[in-house]
């Protein structure tokens, strides 16, 4: 049997553990159950509450995540909706509003 991928995704607050997810899992599944620093709304990617800064292997952007970005983060080439992210690689991600 072979076992799934899992992936570790840290973030830029210290004081969050890293979180494993599984290949192809939603970013948003995972984190909210584990109580992270990032926060989701809507989870449709249409209200912004989980922008990031994110690094790593992550997956393309949608046509319909890019226009959500461009208008809540046009400035960031960094930026992501969190709830977008379908996990692929090693990622780590600050909520845009982290100091």
């Amino acid at each position: 049997m072979i076992e799934p991928e899992v992936y570790m995704v840290s973030f830029y607050d210290p004081d969050y553990p890293p979180v494993p997810v599984t290949r192809g899992m939603s970013l948003s599944e995972v984190l909210d159950a584990t109580n992270s620093p990032l926060l989701f709304g809507c989870r449709t990617g249409i209200c912004g509450t989980c922008l990031v800064e994110a690094e790593g292997d992550l997956p393309p952007v949608s046509p319909e995540e890019q226009e959500m970005l461009d208008a809540f983060a046009s400035d960031n080439p960094k930026a992501r909706l969190a709830c977008q992210i379908e996990m692929t690689g090693a990622i780590r991600v600050k909520p845009l509003s982290f100091g």
